[in-house]
């Protein structure tokens, strides 16, 4: 196949090879809670259920969708490296985690301003959207609710309205336990995909 989008597609093709040398037995021991069926772990992202098939490393969602290929590497990503880490019930930031000032400025480009212009702009959009989506709604920000992510990860997004004298903004608060699971460009990519997914539901 001939890769025309190499941002995505050869990251995607790097975790295929690699999920495709993967032990099965090594992943369900590792990560006890995605279901594996003897041909394809059952991973459910933001409320919508994948099929990886092993070892094929073929996404499919369960509605029949096409997976972004992001979403694909993130998914393949996390039965590769991901953890099952107990939430505490705490939040943090982005830059309150391991790595997080390291990784600032690009994830402040790509997730929290995107949030607040692609959000703070729509309130009421976001809103439907996201109740669409099965989110609980906080008591902050504007506009704000609490999705689940994948597994016993959780996420918020805070949004803002902006007015003549400041521009729209937003947050994204991440359950406590993102900060042993993830790694901090799987953090970046978890914003990424929540703010995808809701825009794609406005």
């Amino acid at each position: 196949m001939e890769i025309v989008n190499h941002k995505e597609e050869v990251p995607l093709a790097h975790y295929q090879a690699r999920f495709q040398a993967s032990d099965p037995r090594e992943i369900r021991e590792r990560l006890p809670n995605a279901p594996f069926d003897g041909e394809a772990f059952s991973l459910t992202l933001l409320g919508k259920e994948y099929r990886i098939s092993w070892p094929a490393a073929a996404v499919a969602a369960r509605d029949g969708s096409e997976p972004p290929l992001p979403t694909q590497t993130f998914l393949l990503r996390y039965l590769l490296e991901g953890k099952e880490v107990p939430w505490g019930g705490g939040w943090k930031t982005f830059r309150e985690m391991p790595w997080g000032e390291m990784y600032i400025k690009p994830y402040t480009g790509r997730v929290l301003t995107r949030a607040a212009f692609t959000f703070g702009t729509r309130l009421e959009a976001f809103r439907v959207a996201a109740a669409k989506m099965g989110a609980v709604p906080v008591a902050h920000g504007d506009a704000g609710f609490l999705f689940d992510f994948l597994g016993d990860y959780r996420m918020q997004i805070l949004s803002w309205a902006g007015d003549e004298e400041f521009p729209p903004s937003a947050q994204v608060l991440y359950s406590d336990n993102f900060a042993e699971g993830f790694a901090a460009e799987d953090r970046v990519v978890a914003g990424d995909i929540l703010i995808s997914t809701v825009k794609a539901n406005m």
